[in-house]
């Protein structure tokens, strides 16, 4: 079976796509779900084989991209309070401003350790080094922050 031309498969999939969307996004975020699907959909469309079982792939794809789309929601809202109540600066600014002068590594590894509370170790795979040199990066971090403290 030959892949009927795109204008044709977007005509006849757009309606089932859309409501698996919904379904699974809810009405607002669908829309922007739908034109990433048939974006996807477009890129991959040329290296088709056949036109055979293009419904399940569009919908697939819609699939996909929902999972995306949630995955993306879940990072990007995790642990962020509600700024309408937040008086003073959130703790990361803070901690941005502070270390925006340190050199990069140590202003990283102060970061690290300090912002997320990881280990040497984690701080040291993060930064391609060894949690000892992670280790004296953050010591060299914070020497040099207490120094322009006392100043």
């Amino acid at each position: 079976m030959r892949v009927p031309p795109f204008e044709r498969f977007y005509e006849e999939q757009k309606g089932p796509v859309l409501a698996r969307l919904r379904g699974l996004l809810g009405r607002e975020d669908a829309d922007d779900a739908f034109q990433e699907t048939f974006l996807r959909a477009l890129r991959a469309y040329p290296s088709l084989k056949h036109g055979r079982y293009l419904r399940a792939w569009a919908l697939t794809i819609a699939s996909n991209v929902a999972i995306d789309a949630t995955r993306r929601r879940r990072i990007t809202s995790a642990d962020v309070p509600d700024l309408e109540s937040v008086d003073e600066p959130l703790p990361y600014e803070e901690l941005h401003r502070l270390t925006a002068e340190l050199p990069q590594k140590e202003r990283a590894a102060v970061f690290l350790r300090y912002g997320y509370d990881l280990s040497y170790e984690q701080i040291g795979d993060a930064l391609g080094s060894s949690s000892e040199a992670a280790r004296q990066a953050a010591s060299s971090g914070v020497r040099r922050l207490r120094r322009k403290e006392l100043r």
